[in-house]
């Protein structure tokens, strides 16, 4: 026994050392990030024509009731501060604007909790709209809260990369703007409609951590050591948890369609092809439904893969070819059954297990494609195409070809926490 010991308290130390010195999986928590607000942003913006039936006024879950199911549960809304159309159509839109910034990684330490805030208030005022989606959506938006999830893949980690690049200080105005009327907004609320005490703690506790980070951030000392140590341990917890919320819904998933009959005779995805409100392309279901094998082989593989999917995370090979296999289910979800954003909430879920190699390959892809998209292409003066982006290329050593830069992509290396430090103010949203 004594021999072991030296080996687990070197283990330990490893251990700790990992989870304290860097925000583990920043691709993977920026995926998540992206995948979320773009979900229940697309969904805001395709339900604009009829939000007052489904959270506002006109909602068939009336006024009384809503008021009453919160008052049981202690559910957060701002949505019954008052009856107000006026606050109603305000709110929709700083849910709609709050997406947008999330998706774009623009101050996200403030607008994650300003998603939280649209996310909860809309759902909470009508408990029974949505689909299954809105669950995973409800519950990763308070998660993200805690998450660093603007480190890569967000117009913070470029501003933030500007400012290292041209040595500019650490001022940021547009911060403490931010941050001051933050604490504004609080004490009108926490003075007139008035917050529970759970939620005011909540709230006011955001408030008091990002002036404390903004203290602390303006020199490097060992406060400042301590709150990024205490910083990247709440983000790898946050998104531990968020990898438990995927395994448990998938795992009591499977177990509970075992249990089901038509699960077992392996006809039970038959059924909801055949419903007229799940059927956005009636011929293609019918084609499916007609052949036995293939009703079969989805009813069991759909099941197999749900239970299976937690124990294949022991195994990198397993776990991703089950992660392509469940991302192709949820998309044809969505396309045969007409269920596009729980599909997209349950990828964007998926994403946090997918390999960081992957995503630098999708994130190399997708640079590509902007590219070329946006590519400014003018004439020179023989009449030739030649684009601004050949014009401002360098000369000498740095310039360097296609093949190049493509080759380079594969050997990224994540950003390590002093590469990509935290701005100064207390509204500062690189996480």
């Amino acid at each position: 026994m004594a021999a072991w010991r030296p080996r687990l308290e070197e283990s330990a130390n490893r251990g700790f050392a990992r989870v304290t010195g860097a925000a583990l999986g920043p691709y993977q928590s920026a995926v998540v990030r992206i995948g979320f607000a773009a979900t229940w942003l697309f969904f805001l913006l395709r339900e604009v024509p009829h939000r007052h039936e489904l959270y506002g006024p006109d909602s068939p879950w009336g006024w009384d009731l809503a008021q009453r199911l919160v008052d049981s549960n202690g559910s957060f809304t701002v949505l019954l501060w008052t009856e107000s159309d006026l606050w109603f159509e305000l709110v929709y839109v700083l849910a709609v604007l709050s997406s947008a910034a999330l998706l774009l990684g623009w101050r996200t330490r403030t607008m994650s909790v300003l998603f939280m805030v649209g996310v909860l208030s809309l759902q909470n005022r009508s408990v029974f709209m949505g689909d299954g989606g809105d669950n995973i959506i409800h519950l990763i938006a308070i998660y993200l809260v805690l998450t660093r999830c603007g480190r890569v893949w967000s117009l913070d980690a470029r501003r933030e990369s500007r400012q290292s690049d041209t040595g500019a200080g650490a001022r940021d105005t547009t911060g403490v703007v931010l941050w001051a009327l933050s604490g504004m907004t609080l004490l009108v609320v926490t003075l007139g409609p008035g917050l529970s005490a759970g939620w005011a703690v909540v709230f006011w506790g955001l408030w008091v951590v990002h002036a404390l980070w903004w203290k602390v951030n303006r020199n490097h000392s060992e406060p400042r050591q301590l709150c990024d140590i205490i910083a990247n341990l709440v983000h790898n917890g946050a998104l531990l948890v968020i990898m438990i919320e995927v395994c448990l819904v998938y795992a009591t998933a499977g177990w509970y369609k075992i249990q089901g009959s038509r699960w077992q005779d392996g006809t039970a995805v038959f059924y909801p092809m055949k419903l007229d409100y799940f059927a956005p392309w009636p011929e293609l279901n019918d084609v499916l439904a007609s052949n036995g094998l293939a009703i079969m082989l989805m009813t069991y593989g759909t099941v197999f893969v749900q239970v299976a999917f937690p124990f294949a995370l022991l195994n990198r090979r397993a776990k991703n070819v089950l992660l392509v296999i469940m991302i192709v289910e949820h998309l044809s979800i969505a396309v045969l059954l007409g269920l596009p954003f729980f599909s997209l909430a349950m990828v964007a879920a998926d994403a946090v297990f997918l390999p960081t190699a992957a995503l630098l390959w999708m994130g190399a892809r997708a640079s590509g494609l902007r590219g070329r998209l946006t590519r400014d292409r003018r004439p020179d003066g023989d009449g030739s195409a030649r684009t601004a982006e050949a014009e401002a290329e360098p000369e000498g050593p740095e310039k360097a070809g296609p093949r190049t830069r493509s080759a380079s992509v594969g050997k990224q290396r994540q950003p390590a926490e002093s590469e990509t430090t935290d701005s100064s103010s207390p509204g500062s949203p690189v996480r």
